[in-house]
């Protein structure tokens, strides 16, 4: 009994530490994993976010959070209808479509 209750209490600490850890991501670790995100958009959208003048494709940098965010859950749910987006939207979790979205939005 003794032993369940070390361990019990050992795998509780570990995934504390775990989220803890998770949460508190040093600045350049967050700013390096958004960029790797933002980074899969650039073939389409440029690199960060600045599409070419004239071209077909939408410039995403500067734009609002809250529309970029409205508009990535809409290729998601099939909303908004798309050649290739409803399914790259369907390969991130919320929390990442998010991340973009505010990565988008700081971009000037």
């Amino acid at each position: 009994m003794k032993l369940l209750s070390t361990c019990v209490l050992a795998c509780s600490t570990l995934m504390a530490t775990a989220a803890v850890a998770q949460t508190a991501a040093p600045p350049q670790a967050q700013r390096l994993y958004l960029r790797s995100l933002a980074a899969t958009c650039a073939h389409c959208h440029g690199t960060e976010g600045r599409a070419v003048a004239g071209e077909a494709l939408v410039r995403l940098a500067g734009l609002p959070k809250d529309y970029l965010l409205t508009q990535l859950m809409a290729f998601r749910t099939g909303d908004r209808k798309a050649t290739i987006m409803h399914q790259i939207t369907r390969g991130y979790s919320e929390e990442q479509l998010e991340a973009v979205a505010a990565y988008f939005a700081a971009q000037q």
